[in-house]
């Protein structure tokens, strides 16, 4: 265990028994965690998806709960930076965090790579709902939270949550109560992250695919309350991907708030340097203005 996660309760397997969709890994697939020169801890090669479980005090704990879905382009996590340094900040205002190390699309280990980490994201929300007692969460005030590609998968789950590919015999809801996506992918058709779409769907992904996984085409007036992130001088993901999101919310009549900071580029994380401004105390506002909090 790298020490970053070390305030963590637990770290629980996804999945109890077969990952669904997967191939047995070839013997050279090894998981791998290289931190950086930046202190980001990189994953990539994920072929055992976990929850790494970071509780609140009993004193503060509110019933919040989140599920973190870090970044990386589809291709590793930055998993300390976009995942367990964000847990803790929520554990400070009493909300539950799970970060979730999800499978990378690889077809060495998935019989569909393209929908690999939407059933980690879905068995994610099954789990916590399905034990909130256990970690003394309210089931009716679970979130999902991305960063970058990882908001496209909270997106994803934001909007295809009924599109259920889990086992699932109690019939959970796998809806999230609210969504958090800070500077997300979001659309593979609109100002796409090419990246992060070639990584999922493949550079030969057909339109049914690039038209499944551009998340602003599906939102309806179901669509859970979404908070978003994002700077205009985004050269990674570019600000339309936010911004066109937030436009199918409010066509919607879906609560929705946005912060678009002039700069501080992709991938800030918690702290963008370019401003005084804490984006994590916006956030914190809007949850209480939504009774998350």
């Amino acid at each position: 265990m790298c020490t970053a996660n070390l305030n963590a309760q637990e770290i629980v397997k996804l999945y109890p028994g077969v990952i669904p969709g997967s191939k047995p890994a070839p013997a050279d697939f090894k998981e791998t965690a290289p931190v950086g020169d930046d202190g980001i801890i990189r994953i990539s090669k994920v072929s055992e998806p976990t929850l790494t479980v970071f509780l609140p005090s009993k004193e503060k704990a509110t019933g919040a709960a989140v599920i973190i879905c870090p970044g990386g382009g589809y291709g590793i996590l930055a998993i300390n930076h976009e995942g367990y340094n964000v847990a803790k900040r929520f554990n400070d205002i009493g909300v539950a965090a799970f970060v979730l190390k999800y499978r990378l699309p690889n077809d060495a280990i998935m019989v569909d790579k393209s929908f690999g980490p939407l059933l980690d994201a879905e068995q994610a929300i099954y789990l916590v709902r399905g034990q909130a007692k256990k970690w003394n969460v309210d089931p009716a005030k679970i979130g999902i939270m991305g960063f970058s590609a990882g908001g496209h998968l909270a997106s994803t789950l934001t909007v295809h949550y009924n599109d259920v590919k889990i086992e699932n015999k109690e019939k959970l809801s796998l809806r999230p109560d609210f969504s958090i996506l800070i500077y997300p992918v979001i659309s593979f058709i609109e100002s796409p992250h090419t990246g992060s779409a070639n990584n999922l769907a493949g550079a030969n992904a057909t339109q049914a695919q690039k038209e499944y996984f551009s998340n602003e085409k599906h939102v309806t007036p179901q669509t859970p309350p979404t908070f978003l992130v994002h700077a205009n001088d985004d050269n990674g993901v570019p600000v339309q991907n936010s911004i066109i999101f937030n436009q199918a919310l409010v066509a919607n009549k879906v609560k929705a708030e946005m912060h678009l900071y002039q700069g501080g580029g992709h991938g800030f994380g918690l702290n963008n340097k370019t401003t005084s401004d804490d984006w994590f105390e916006r956030l914190t506002n809007w949850m209480k203005s939504n009774k998350f909090l």
